[in-house]
């Protein structure tokens, strides 16, 4: 089997080369800004900071030549505007560059007491003045941002993107799966461009509450603190059977997570004439590059949460001790599994349990119960490392509304195994609940179904989940068989 790279697959790591020269040159104009003495209102820096990184990280370019899309797939070149200013930064002033650079990008992702104490520890460059301007700017930033509400924050969900619509919709009988629970490749576009247009931000359960101790010596687990601007609306997100599936194979989907040239997480896919081409063909890459493009909609450099069941292996790799007679390359599998696993740690994303059989963990018998969790444990945390997210199968729980307590054999169970935090599916805006050694959280399913029942609904507002989001007419993909019913 040959492997081509998608056809933007250069394309993409030029741009991602060139954002990073097009950051510092951003510093370049905001020292000089500086050191002018330009000042803006607190209100306005806030959303000067995190915009100009943004713009310079889409326009500027180090040099008098660039090249951009005319819009046609043609690539013309030109003179960058920035090139025009006279800016008069000397050679000795890169390390300044780079240090201001660093503590933009942390900022941009509104870590603003991780960039003043990059600068502040800087031993060489903190007494410049540049540097007093840069904290000075991001204190008073700082000191407007408001403190959320973890009650308040929604969870939304998907599965393996669909990426070609024509095969994952050909009548087969998996097809009216796909329609149900699957999200396509445009439709998450469309959701990721609405939420960041409304203001959401992606954050950690880990920022939302931690395990630490408390004064007593007791393990207990604390509500964090997530400072943002106002209007800005923290939100997590999840993706369930990170696995490639066997049945997927041939159907639309990405086959398996690889580590890019870049370093970062992408995708290969087989396509139609048997060659496997690697780029953004699902959730992982997708995201990344959306917030490359988009900084302001990571909360300290957060990703989204990714979950495995264990049955078919994990990441596309047939990495289970079911698979000993029938891979031959099941010991090489399991090393590339955990490559990848770590390399998505690496970059910010969590991993969780989905189970190892995909069951549901509030209903099957105990026996059963501990069967999938050590299987679990022993065929897919092995690989992945220690991990306390487990997101139930299902939409399913292990007990009612009431907190977790001891007298759960199976909270108690799960939390003997390392997990902290338990998320169902509820479809509600919101539900959160923190318990004294352990955080819940519904979700809601923002596939084909769910968002068909919103267009179902009309303008019954009573019926339509999802209209804090996005409007479910304007991401529906037209590619999809109507009506969407559930499988």
């Amino acid at each position: 089997m040959s492997y081509i790279k998608d056809p933007n697959y250069e394309t993409i790591l030029r741009r991602r080369r060139n954002k990073r020269r097009r950051r510092n040159f951003f510093h370049k104009i905001s020292s000089a800004a500086l050191f002018l003495g330009i000042t803006l209102t607190v209100g306005v820096g806030g959303f000067f900071c995190v915009r100009s990184i943004q713009k310079s990280s889409r326009t500027a370019e180090p040099s008098a030549n660039y090249i951009q899309n005319d819009g046609a797939g043609e690539e013309i070149s030109g003179t960058s505007p920035e090139s025009s200013l006279s800016l008069s930064i000397s050679s000795e002033n890169t390390g300044l560059e780079d240090l201001l650079s660093q503590a933009g990008l942390l900022a941009a992702g509104y870590d603003y007491d991780g960039a003043i104490e990059l600068l502040q520890s800087s031993p060489e460059f903190a007494s410049s003045q540049e540097v007093a301007d840069a904290v000075a700017q991001y204190e008073a930033i700082k000191s407007t941002l408001v403190e959320a509400d973890i009650n308040k924050i929604t969870h939304v969900f998907f599965h393996s993107l669909i990426m070609d619509t024509s095969k994952a919709f050909d009548g087969e009988p998996d097809s009216k799966g796909y329609n149900s629970v699957m999200t396509t490749k445009d439709e998450f576009l469309k959701i990721l461009n609405s939420m960041y247009e409304r203001g959401f931000v992606l954050v950690s359960l880990h920022d939302m509450a931690y395990e630490t101790t408390d004064e007593n010596g007791n393990t207990v687990m604390k509500k964090g603190s997530i400072l943002l601007p106002e209007g800005k609306q923290p939100f997590v997100m999840s993706q369930d059977d990170v696995c490639y599936y066997e049945y997927m194979d041939g159907d639309g989907f990405a086959s398996r997570i690889i580590i890019g040239e870049d370093g970062k997480p992408t995708c290969e896919m087989k396509m139609e004439d048997g060659t496997v081409s690697v780029g953004a063909y699902d959730l992982i890459p997708i995201l990344e590059e959306f917030i490359e493009e988009h900084p302001d909609f990571s909360y300290k450099g957060a990703r989204a949460v990714i979950a495995f069941t264990g049955y078919n292996g994990i990441l596309g790799y047939r990495t289970d001790e079911s698979y000993r007679e029938t891979n031959p390359n099941l010991e090489e599998d399991r090393k590339q599994a955990a490559q990848v696993a770590q390399c998505l740690r690496d970059n910010g994303w969590e991993l969780a349990s989905h189970s190892w059989g995909h069951r549901d963990l509030g209903s099957i018998s105990m026996e059963h119960f501990y069967q999938d969790t050590d299987k679990w444990e022993s065929q897919v945390e092995s690989l992945i490392g220690p991990t306390d997210i487990i997101l139930f199968p299902f939409g399913g729980d292990i007990g009612d509304w009431h907190p977790y307590a001891s007298d759960n054999q199976r909270f108690q169970y799960l939390y003997d195994k390392g997990f902290r935090y338990f998320c169902n599916v509820d479809s509600a805006q919101y539900w959160v609940q923190l318990g004294s050694d352990h955080l819940r959280q519904g979700r809601r399913n923002l596939d084909g179904y769910r968002i068909w029942m919103d267009i179902a609904a009309g303008e019954d507002t009573s019926k339509r989940k999802l209209d804090d989001l996005f409007r479910a007419e304007d991401v529906f993909d037209s590619a999809r068989p109507t009506p969407v019913e559930w499988n």
